[in-house]
């Protein structure tokens, strides 16, 4: 129990990697605000999972600033406080050059790089010394060999790996320490979805353990952050992708 008497505010936290690391934290002792979009009985089945005294359930659009602030009051009314925040709302465009307008852009810019931005910037008064921000990355900014088709996707993500960097700078004045994880191909609904076998059997001979990641596995790696034994881990983007790069 780890993290007993600590609150970690996750978004996009229904489905995925956002449900499993609810669902660690949760099991290391802490108490979670569960934000989610549009699937309520999610957030509620997760609620009534964990207690209604260590969960609560938050509808907000995080691309949206006045959503954002909503999510922050309804934390701290809640709880008091946020020792952890992981802004992890995302989606996957596969969108390259050619194909994106600027619909699809500044969609996918607001709720993956404005969303983090403001939210961090929402909460961080918040934030008692020793807590955490957690910006959630891809594998993908890394690869030379990546397709096209991920441009818009790869380039917000790498806009929140350099988020990360620099506002560890930033918020260490007030002993926040703030990171990055940065998962590779993941057994998620939206990595999975419109893939057919032998792609995933492609994607998975990428690793030489011969497989894809699960979610469960990304969460282990986030609890890690978010815990005592990271206290001297600040700025840094921890990849985890059974050594796909």
């Amino acid at each position: 129990m780890s993290l007993s008497g600590k609150v970690v505010l996750i978004t996009g936290a229904t489905k995925g990697i956002g449900k499993a690391t609810t669902l660690r934290v949760a099991s290391e002792g802490a108490s979670v605000v569960i934000n989610y979009n549009s699937d309520s009985a999610s957030a509620d089945s997760l609620v009534k999972e964990i207690g209604e005294d260590r969960a609560l359930a938050v509808q907000a659009d995080v691309s949206k600033l006045p959503d954002l602030d909503r999510l922050v009051d309804a934390a701290v009314a809640k709880f008091g406080k946020i020792d952890v925040l992981i802004p992890n709302a995302g989606i996957l465009p596969m969108r390259d050059l050619e194909h994106t307008s600027e619909a699809d852009f500044d969609f996918t810019y607001n709720l993956m790089v404005k969303g983090p931005y403001f939210l961090v910037q929402k909460a961080a008064k918040h934030i008692p010394s020793g807590g955490r921000v957690i910006l959630v990355s891809t594998g993908v900014t890394v690869l030379s060999n990546i397709s096209p088709a991920y441009l818009l996707y790869a380039s917000a993500k790498a806009a929140v790996e350099q988020m990360a960097r620099v506002m560890a700078k930033d918020l260490a004045r007030n002993g926040i320490l703030v990171n990055c994880i940065a998962p590779g191909p993941t057994t998620t609904g939206l990595f999975l979805e419109g893939k057919s076998d032998q792609m995933l059997k492609m994607v998975a001979g990428f690793s030489p353990f011969g497989r894809i990641g699960e979610p469960e596995e990304i969460a282990n790696a986030v609890s890690f952050l978010c815990g005592k034994d990271s206290s001297w881990v600040s700025g840094q983007v921890l990849r985890v992708n059974g050594a796909m790069a």
